[in-house]
């Protein structure tokens, strides 16, 4: 029995393309049919949840739980509410009325390297393998993060003009104070690996 994934193997480019063209346009309808839209970033999901005109905060009941959300207006059946696909950092999370028309919920990921599937588990899925992250800048990542950024950059800049990698050029160093220390070893027949 084979799985999906080696069905989609299978596949010549050109049915690839019709498969994924019909999955996409399945899962805008499904986004579509939601009381809500959303986006998210590596660390944070946005939603907007259309509300009546003239909606004041005052008039929404909203519930930020670690793992739940509700949003709706006092006294009637909640607009979405239900269990979050993942769980949120609350005290980083907040909500506001935009126009009077209009809840945006912002909600920070506590996992933020991973994408969402949806943003309550009984609503349908998106494709998180599809999803296309915005270029970010060197300066937006942490310090660890942005050093082996540029390592990997150097080291692949290295390879392009036929030089030593970083690693190679720490070992060769480390050969250089280790014979400086040595002279009356021989190390013509040296191999650094």
């Amino acid at each position: 029995m084979s799985t999906a994934q080696e069905d989609y193997d299978k596949l010549s480019p050109e049915e690839r393309e019709a498969f994924d063209n019909e999955a996409k346009a399945h899962e805008e309808q499904e986004q579509a049919a939601l009381p809500y839209t959303w986006t998210q970033e590596l660390g944070e999901v946005d939603v907007t949840v259309p509300v009546p005109q003239g909606t004041r905060g005052k008039d929404l009941h909203v519930v930020i739980q670690k793992k739940k959300l509700s949003v709706g207006l006092k006294g009637a059946e909640p607009i979405m509410a239900g269990e979050l696909c993942k769980e949120i950092k609350v005290e980083d999370s907040t909500w506001t009325v935009q126009d009077n028309k209009a809840v945006l919920i912002h909600l920070e990921k506590i996992n933020d390297q991973t994408w969402w599937e949806n943003v309550l588990t009984h609503h349908p899925k998106i494709d998180t393998k599809k999803i296309e992250p915005a270029n970010s800048k060197l300066s937006d990542l942490d310090n660890e993060t942005r050093g082996m950024v540029e390592k990997m950059m150097f080291d692949n800049q290295q390879k392009q003009m036929g030089k030593p990698t970083s690693d190679e050029l720490k070992k060769m160093e480390a050969l250089k104070k280790f014979q400086a220390a040595h002279p009356e070893l021989d190390f013509s027949n040296a191999k650094v690996t």
